[in-house]
C-alpha cells in the first residue's frame, strides 16, 4: 500500500474552495499515492465526492487525516484539527503566518512539516507552483465583475438612436497579477482605464493592454523594483507625490480598484476618505486589500458599504474563494505541482530535500519547531508588494542527490534563507 494524500473539507464558512480536482486526484495516483477526500470537500466548488472517486479518490471522513502521510488544504489548519494529525505529516497549504505567531506555534507543537504555498519563490522552475499568482489573477477578474454588479450603469460606450451612453471610466492602483487581469478585463467590458503603480517595468505592460499609466516618474520611481519583480515600499515623500496626482483623478472616475499590499504589514493606505467624498454618487470602489486592513479609508471586511455622497466601497473578503470552482482548479495544480517535486520518482515516497530551494523557501515547521527564518527569530527575508510583474527568470541550483528516507521526512537541518520568497494574503492573494 503507497502512502496517502488526504483532502479535507475546509471548516471556514468563507472558504469554498478545495485543494483537489479530478484531474490532479488522477495525477497523485500516478505518484504512486493513496487519495482519500473527504466526503463533501469540493460541494462549494461544484466537484461532487462521485467525479473525485470517478478519478481514483477514496471518500472518506474528517478522521482519515490520522492516517495520512500528506495534507492538502487551502487554509492553515487550526489548533483542534491538528489533534488528529500524525506528526511528520506533511501539511502543505496557505499558512497565512504573518501576525499569526500562535497557530504558527501550533504547527510546530503538533509537529507536522508546514509548507506555506504563498511563500513559493517567484523563479522560472516553480511558476506551475505560484498559487498567488493563480489566485489573484482570479481575484483581478472578480473585482471587476463586482464592480459592474454594484455599478448601476453600462460599462462600454453605446451609440444608440436615443443617443450615446459614456463609457465608464475605470482607475487599477496596483499592476501586479490582480491589477494586470483587472485591467484586461475592464477593457474587455468597455471601459476606461488608467493604472497606477510605483514600478517603472509595469508601465509597458499597462500600456500594451489599451490603458493609460499614471505615476510620478521621478529619480525614486526608477529605482522603485526589487531584482525579484516586486515593488518597494516609498518614502513618505514619494507617497504624498503620488497621493496629490491620483486625488486629483480619482475624483473623475466612476470605478476604483486597489491591490497593493505589503506583506506582514497593514496594507497601505491610498484612498483617503477625502477622495472618496471627491468622486461621483454612484462611483464604486473595490478594495482587495480589505483583510489586511485595506487600502481605502472607510472599507469595511466584508461588507459594501454606502458613503454619505453615493459611493459604494466593496469590501468582500476571499474574493478568489468568488469563482470558487475556477480558483480551486488552479490551485489544485498548483500544490501538485509542488508535491510532485518532494516525491521520489523510484520509490514512490514522500522524499523531502531539505537543501532544495523550494524546500528552503516554503517549509514553515519541521520536527516540532518553526525553521522559517522569517518566523524563528531572523529578520523577515524581504518586505515586498504581494504582487509581482511577473515571475523573474533565475537559474535553480541543481537539487541535492542524496536520497531522503521513504515513510518518513528525514531529520531537519539548519534552514536557510531562501533567495526570494514570496509571502502573501488569502488571495491575494
Amino acid at each position: 500500500m503507497g502512502q496517502t494524500v488526504f483532502i479535507p473539507r475546509e471548516l471556514d464558512a468563507n472558504e469554498p474552495r478545495v485543494a483537489a480536482s479530478p484531474d490532479t486526484v488522477k495525477r497523485l495516483a500516478g505518484l504512486g499515492f493513496d487519495v482519500v477526500v473527504e466526503t463533501g470537500a469540493g460541494t462549494r466548488s461544484r466537484i461532487p465526492d462521485e467525479e473525485f472517486a470517478k478519478a481514483g479518490a477514496a471518500i472518506g471522513k474528517a478522521g482519515d487525516v490520522a492516517k495520512a502521510d500528506v495534507v492538502l488544504k487551502v487554509r492553515r489548519p487550526d489548533e483542534a484539527e491538528l489533534k488528529a494529525y500524525r506528526p511528520g505529516t506533511a501539511v502543505i497549504a496557505i499558512m497565512d503566518p504573518y501576525g499569526n505567531d500562535a497557530a504558527v506555534a501550533a504547527l510546530a507543537k503538533a509537529g507536522v512539516t508546514a509548507f506555506s504555498m504563498e511563500f513559493m519563490p517567484r523563479i522560472t522552475r516553480a511558476q506551475s507552483m505560484d498559487v498567488l499568482s493563480s489566485q489573484a489573477n482570479l481575484a483581478g477578474y472578480q473585482a471587476v465583475i463586482d464592480a459592474a454588479a454594484e455599478y448601476d450603469r453600462a460599462l462600454p460606450m453605446m451609440m444608440t438612436a436615443a443617443g450615446t451612453v459614456p463609457a465608464a471610466k475605470a482607475f487599477i492602483m496596483g499592476v501586479g497579477v490582480a491589477g494586470l487581469q483587472a485591467i484586461a478585463t475592464a477593457r474587455r467590458l468597455g471601459a476606461v482605464v488608467t493604472a497606477t503603480d510605483v514600478r517603472p517595468a509595469v508601465k509597458e505592460q499597462v500600456q500594451s493592454l489599451g490603458a493609460k499609466f499614471l505615476a510620478v516618474e521621478d529619480e525614486e520611481f526608477k529605482a522603485a523594483e526589487t531584482a525579484g519583480g516586486y515593488a518597494k515600499e516609498m518614502s513618505r515623500e514619494y507617497q504624498a507625490k503620488q497621493a496629490t496626482l491620483t486625488a486629483e483623478h480619482i475624483a473623475k472616475q466612476d470605478i476604483v480598484i486597489t491591490t497593493a499590499l505589503i506583506p506582514g504589514r497593514p496594507a497601505p493606505k491610498l484612498v483617503s476618505a477625502a477622495m472618496v467624498a471627491s468622486m461621483k454618487p454612484g462611483s464604486v470602489i473595490v478594495d482587495l486589500a480589505v483583510e489586511r486592513g485595506g487600502n481605502v479609508e472607510g472599507a469595511v471586511p466584508g461588507q459594501v458599504v454606502t458613503t454619505a455622497n453615493g459611493v459604494k466601497i466593496v469590501g468582500h473578503l476571499n474574493v478568489p474563494g468568488r469563482v470558487a470552482a475556477s480558483a480551486s482548479l488552479l490551485y489544485a495544480r498548483n500544490l501538485f505541482a509542488f508535491l510532485e517535486t518532494l516525491v521520489d520518482k523510484t520509490t514512490k515516497t514522500l522524499a523531502v530535500n531539505r537543501d532544495d530551494d523550494l524546500v528552503k523557501a516554503t517549509m514553515l515547521t519541521d520536527g516540532g519547531q518553526v525553521v522559517h527564518p522569517a518566523f524563528a527569530g531572523k529578520p523577515a527575508v524581504m518586505i515586498a508588494s504581494a504582487e509581482p510583474v511577473k515571475p523573474a527568470a533565475a537559474k535553480t541550483p541543481a537539487a541535492a542527490k542524496k536520497p531522503a528516507a521513504p515513510k518518513k521526512l528525514a531529520a531537519p537541518k539548519k534552514p536557510a534563507a531562501p533567495k526570494s520568497a514570496a509571502p502573501k494574503s488569502k488571495g491575494v492573494a
